[in-house]
């Protein structure tokens, strides 16, 4: 397990771990493991083994450092202070724990103040900033949008730009923002994607800020066009330290081909997220609080999800808690808000399949884990055939479960620069839906490595 660990192969850590603990159940090992379910971003399953390893061992240090880990990973900072306080009970003068428990406490404070300053009556980002009273300066040599009309040429010479890591005017994000954020509005939380018997649309998966992958998958598949449909099944940002680029570029094109372009919202699509794992840092230092908060808005704005020709169901996560849910119940609760702790909404974003049969608690600590029965009901309830789901890392960039009726598609390769996988995109074509899936690989990209905008939080985990 600790050999598998150091070669950054998570799950075979996990499972060496496991297979340790049927001979030997120690608190050290349970740490082990816990620490190996962090790395695998499970901190669902790393609360419990850390929860399992201080009840037999109070005083093993190193097990209340991972529930504190944890807890960071699940962005629950009052429980993390909480952790890293019992730590300096065990280790009075560990320096460490002092100062993250000192990081988490400033972090609450902010929170809190940004909290208190806000009010139900204060004017949405997208009404407050005006992009007529925005100058471009007159140092800017890149592209521009012309009359707030974003054309393919804009849109292209846009993408070059970025690939040259410059920014475009600030004018102009703000136009791109408010131009999607009005399509969004007046679309449901899971959105109809019809396409032609001899048309096909292309479902990728995470992209996390690799913007020079995401121009791989354009220069193998195709620009998008009214034709060369795309659906991006989000976390578009955060980890990479591209994702503005990543994110604006898809933003850009569903401006463009608002019908024939479509992004689904993921569980990096939310605040809470992108304070810790890189992307509000990344717009700070490109722009200004200002154009985080119109993101955030516009993130707040994605729907949930998608169905292609009324048989193929895809969103970021997966399935529910409970039996019975319809697509009319899905399409119900108001999402033009930060994700919720629970309920459909935060299940279509949080959950993993499983192989066993039924539901388990999920290893992340949000949503559920769910079963091909599950997979099976879900389907027949609401006349489907087919999930494709996101959220997950896989060796191939894909991997087929459920008897082939639940999909995982990952499209972000080599993750975060050390994980080694392929990326993997799906074409669907409007007469059979019968998936059809491209594997790629890494390519290089200019020297910001990943998280490289990350807060001090991260850092901690």
């Amino acid at each position: 397990g600790n050999e598998w660990l150091k070669l950054i192969k998570y799950q075979k850590a996990i499972d060496s771990y496991t297979e340790a603990l049927s001979f030997n159940r120690t608190a050290v090992i349970l740490s082990n493991r816990a620490m190996a379910y962090i790395k695998a971003e499970m901190p669902g399953a790393a609360l419990a083994d850390a929860d399992d390893a201080i009840a037999m061992d109070p005083t093993y240090v190193k097990a209340v450092y991972r529930k504190a880990s944890a807890h960071l990973e699940m962005g629950k900072l009052d429980e993390a202070a909480k952790d890293f306080k019992a730590v300096l009970v065990i280790v009075p003068g560990d320096a460490d724990a002092a100062t993250k428990l000192d990081k988490c406490q400033k972090e609450l404070k902010r929170m809190a103040f940004a909290r208190a300053i806000a009010s139900d009556d204060t004017k949405p980002m997208s009404e407050v900033l005006q992009e007529d009273k925005i100058p471009v300066p007159p140092t800017y040599s890149g592209p521009l949008i012309e009359k707030k009309t974003i054309t393919k040429e804009f849109v292209e010479e846009m993408m070059e730009h970025f690939r040259n890591e410059k920014v475009i005017a600030r004018r102009d994000v703000v136009i791109i923002l408010k131009t999607v954020l009005e399509i969004f509005k007046g679309i449901p939380n899971f959105t109809p994607i019809p396409v032609p018997d001899d048309e096909d649309v292309t479902v990728c998966g995470d992209t996390h800020g690799q913007y020079y992958d995401l121009l791989n998958i354009f220069k193998i598949n195709g620009n998008p066009s009214p034709t060369n449909r795309y659906l991006f099944n989000g976390d578009f940002v955060d980890r990479g330290s591209y994702s503005f680029e990543n994110v604006t570029t898809l933003l850009a094109y569903k401006c463009l081909y608002p019908t024939s372009f479509f992004m689904s919202r993921g569980n990096h699509e939310g605040q809470a997220m992108n304070r810790v794992y890189g992307f509000e840092g990344e717009v700070k230092a490109k722009y200004d609080d200002k154009i985080v908060a119109l993101f955030n808005e516009v993130f707040n704005a994605l729907p949930t999800g998608h169905i292609i020709n009324k048989k193929v169901f895809v969103t970021h996560g997966g399935l529910y808690s409970k039996d019975g849910v319809t697509i009319d119940d899905l399409q119900k609760p108001n999402r033009f808000r930060e994700i919720p702790e629970d309920g459909v909404l935060c299940e279509s974003l949080w959950s993993d399949p499983q192989p066993m049969r039924g539901r388990g608690v999920s290893k992340r600590g949000v949503g559920c884990s769910f079963g091909p029965d599950v997979t099976e009901n879900f389907l027949k309830t609401n006349d489907l055939s087919l999930i494709v789901r996101s959220h997950e890392v896989k060796d191939d960039g894909y991997v087929v479960e459920h008897d082939g009726k639940c999909i995982t598609v990952f499209s972000a390769p080599n993750y975060c620069d050390q994980i080694g996988n392929k990326g993997a995109f799906i074409r669907f074509n409007g007469k059979d839906l019968k998936p059809r899936f491209t594997q790629f690989t890494h390519v290089k990209h200019p020297g910001k490595r990943p998280m490289q905008y990350s807060s001090a939080l991260a850092g901690m985990i």
